[in-house]
């Protein structure tokens, strides 16, 4: 039994007409006798669409209970048992509810697969997993459900529904997609006109990215090695020179004339590792080609044209971008040039410009050969051996050990000569070959104390002998600036590897930095000045080392600018140019370091401001309505009671004094929070913790509600918790008034607590409307209301002291979902023995 095939109806954005192409779908199939069954799908009350199931076989759902609800899911056993040759799954992304077969319904479509079920499903492109950052950015709201992109790749066919933003924005206002009453909002928020364009923009890009994935393994498995020009790809050759530049404009340019051309820089190495290209030009020209929108690629080949056209061919580009060659006019005897290569082998399918440049025919330039640096003690035995060592073999051939023959005493000779060049490099060998060849023939070849060959035998192994001393010295040489090389870009390579590890974590910080700069060139101080424009002195940013930092860059022993007014000044010793990319790198990472400082700094002061005028403003709010309120109803009491035209009732003049009563315990309570409010900000608050019993303080702190508003349930055995009396009376009574203010009528609030491991939990149950996840959080916070609240009901000081106060003495506050709806608040406090020893000397109290 074969696997199913999947289809997918993708979308911008709900509404666009998946399910009713997906239908429509479906009516074809059944007209053509294909046995399809609707498994799952929603009509969400589109009459358009719910007319589109009439003549479709509709599978039975299965019914969950979840929290006295019950929801209906597809049954997967059912469309199993039932086997159709096609099944109808609506919304892969959706989430089933707990207790369902799959945590998720893209996982029962893998069910129906497996069974070799064909599956045509819808999803839209905001339930992508690898885009809800991107959808997030674009329309503000979190997708929560979502399905694994590579679910979606592995469909056998993707079909994109697309409709423009404006037709999509009238079929809303026409009433095909929501109820009217829900029309304005969802038109005024999710789907403005920008948002959908960007969603539909998102679409079609990574269908079309599915697209080029599609044609790339159909190229692949019927071996199609000719390009086919479906849309312009354009590769730019890099040498690493400066002529990149105008290479990549070039292209851009040509990418600019067709829809959707894409431009793919490409630079090819050496694999021996043996180039003159720029580091630093290829960074430039990096982010030059990223700039504008295309791609950077490195690519490793001994065969540069080959290598190009290699590379065109298997990203299936369309033109190949080349300058015309630096080589000088002389340089052409010996091969054609990369450029001519490649034009001549790319085919019919495959333009390639030449572009010319102002570095045509000036020359690539070779690379400065360095030495072997082997150390003084080294090249100083390297020429004694080279020079005194035939000397001494000589002496000690003709006097102690003669007649060995020519052949033996080139041989040691030789010898002579490696050791020279395994212990000084390249010079002490050619000395030693050019000494010893010297002596060979003036000592041990005939005729002898003449500088004459008589046999021709003896000059070819002379020659020979000549030829292998410099080649060993060559070999030795070269092997010795390798490995001089190696080690150098090794510790570069640590030292790049650690910056850019510092960059993306964001943990070096300034004086850090510097420090591991002067470490890393031992030097004696590092520092960094800055001056704000030319005509200002410098000041010192920062400093590390000892002595007293240099005034300016120019008084330093190196000077690394970074920008037009900021540098690093280093003392010590002089560094060698080839040490100055590095410096270059950690002057870069220092400026980027210094500004997130100052951006931290502004941020944290703007945080601060704008804390400090959100308080002020809901100050002036509270103290121009919540307290007025109050103020206004006691003043209209007084004043009727002082009236001397009106004689008052004793009832009457005791609900005048029951209102001035209730507003003056208002104002208190006002007053109150904002003053513990305001302790909380300074940190005043200070704990007196003593060992409690929860049954003595809670009903302290309902004293304030309706006797019959709350239900208490403390059990007498719970152990006594570590608190602060009135700091946690004031927050239980806050907690408790909150939920009571929000519980409906008659339904009372549940106060119940328990122990658990070394804590003891005090709960506030209420069966009021609750709330979302996202604001559980934010209800915390000083002059928050949740919902719709009247401005009567308080400031929302309430939470936010409660929490200030648990947190005081070592406890937690957190929101969480009442099952079967409502909201509740539960309190975590240190238990009496899980606490740690209190000492009441060291404490005082707040109140």
């Amino acid at each position: 039994m074969g696997r199913g095939k999947l289809r997918i109806y993708l979308g911008a954005a709900p509404g666009v007409g998946k399910t009713y192409s997906m239908l429509s779908e479906a009516h074809r199939r059944v007209e053509r006798g294909t046995d399809c069954v609707v498994a799952f799908v929603e009509h969400h009350h589109r009459p358009r669409t719910e007319v589109m199931l009439h003549g479709l076989e509709t599978m039975p759902r299965t019914e969950i209970a979840y929290r006295d609800t019950v929801f209906t899911e597809m049954d997967v056993d059912a469309v199993l048992a039932r086997k159709p040759a096609v099944a109808l799954v609506d919304e892969l992304a959706h989430t089933n509810i707990p207790g369902s077969r799959n945590a998720k319904r893209w996982q029962d479509v893998e069910e129906l697969l497996a069974a070799g079920i064909d599956v045509i499903s819808t999803v839209n492109i905001q339930h992508l997993e690898s885009l809800g950052d991107v959808v997030e950015s674009i329309t503000g709201v979190r997708q929560r459900e979502t399905v694994p992109d590579e679910v979606v790749r592995r469909a056998d066919q993707i079909e994109l529904v697309d409709m423009s933003p404006q037709a999509l924005r009238r079929r809303m206002a026409h009433g095909n997609v929501y109820k009217p009453d829900k029309v304005d909002a969802a038109l005024s928020n999710y789907f403005r006109p920008g948002n959908l364009t960007a969603l539909r923009e998102l679409a079609l890009l990574w269908t079309a990215d599915r697209v080029d994935e599609y044609l790339q393994e159909y190229r692949t498995e019927h071996r199609v090695s000719k390009i086919w020009g479906s849309r312009e790809r354009i590769v730019v050759g890099l040498t690493g020179g400066p002529e990149g530049r105008t290479l990549i404009r070039r292209a851009a340019r040509l990418a600019e004339k067709g829809a959707g051309g894409e431009v793919l820089a490409v630079y090819i190495s050496r694999s021996d590792g043996l180039t003159s290209a720029s580091p630093k030009e290829l960074a430039v020209q990096r982010t030059l080609v990223e700039d504008l929108g295309g791609t950077f690629h490195h690519v490793v080949g001994d065969d540069i044209p080959a290598g190009l056209l290699d590379f065109s061919r298997g990203v299936n580009a369309t033109q190949i971008v080349l300058g015309v060659s630096r080589r000088r006019s002389w340089q052409y005897a010996f091969s054609p040039g990369v450029s001519a290569t490649v034009a001549r082998e790319s085919g019919p399918d495959l333009d390639v410009h030449i572009v010319t440049h102002d570095e045509a025919a000036k020359g690539r330039g070779l690379p400065v050969a360095r030495g072997a640096k082997l150390g003084r003690s080294r090249t100083i035995w390297g020429w004694v051996v080279g020079l005194a060592g035939p000397v001494a073999l000589t002496l000690l051939l003709s006097g102690a050990l003669p007649d060995m023959g020519l052949a033996n005493d080139v041989l040691l000779f030789l010898t002579l000569t490696v050791a020279a060049a395994l212990l000084g490099g390249l010079r002490p060998a050619l000395a030693s070959a050019a000494v010893g060849s010297l002596l060979l023939n003036y000592y041990f070849t005939p005729p002898i104390h003449e500088l004459t060959i008589a046999d021709p035998k003896n000059v070819v192994a002379l020659v020979i002998f000549v030829g292998v001393a410099i080649s060993v010295a060559s070999v030795v040489d070269l092997a010795a600036r390798r490995t001089h090389q190696a080690a150098r870009l090794r510790a570069e390579a640590e030292t790049l590897s650690f910056l850019a590890g510092s960059v993306l974590r964001g943990e070096t910080g300034l004086d850090a930095l510097l420090e591991r700069l002067r470490e890393t060139f031992a030097m004696e101080s590092v520092a960094l000045v800055e001056r704000h424009d030319d005509t200002e002195p410098w000041t010192c940013v920062a400093a590390v080392g000892p002595g007293r930092p240099v005034g300016r860059p120019e008084d330093a022993d190196v000077d690394m600018p970074v920008g037009d007014h900021l540098a690093l000044a280093l003392t010590g010793r002089v560094l060698p140019g080839e040490d100055r990319r590095v410096l270059g790198a950690f002057a870069a990472q220092a400026a980027v370091v210094l500004d997130r400082q100052r951006l931290v700094d502004e941020a944290e002061e703007a945080r601060r401001l704008a804390e400090g005028n959100k308080i002020r403003t809901s100050l002036l709010a509270a103290v121009s309505h919540d307290l007025r309120t109050p103020l206004a109803g006691i003043k209209a009491s007084v004043s009727s009671l002082r009236a001397e035209d009106v004689e008052w009732s004793e009832e009457d003049r005791a609900d005048l004094l029951a209102n001035v009563e209730e507003g003056a315990d208002r104002l208190d309570h006002l007053v109150g929070n904002l003053l513990d409010v305001s302790r909380l900000e300074t940190g005043t608050v200070t704990a007196v913790l003593r060992q409690t019993d929860l049954d003595e303080v809670v009903p302290m702190a309902l004293v304030g509600v309706p006797d019959d508003s709350v239900e208490l349930d403390i059990p007498e055995t719970l152990p006594m918790v570590v608190v602060d009396r009135g700091l946690l009376e004031r927050a239980v009574a806050n907690v408790v008034e909150n939920a009571v203010k929000y519980s409906p009528d008659g339904t009372p609030v549940l106060v119940a607590a328990s122990a658990i491991a070394d804590r003891v939990e005090l709960r506030v149950v209420d069966r009021g409307p609750g709330v979302p996840d996202e604001a559980k959080d934010r209800i915390f916070g000083a002059f928050q209301r949740h919902g719709d609240a009247p401005r009567g009901a308080g400031v929302g000081l309430g939470l936010a002291v409660a929490r200030g106060f648990v947190e005081a003495m070592g406890g937690t506050v957190t929101a969480e979902d009442t099952p079967g709806g409502g909201l509740t608040m539960t309190i975590s406090l240190r238990r009496e023995d899980g606490a740690p020893p209190f000492h009441p000397e060291g404490t005082t109290e707040t109140t």
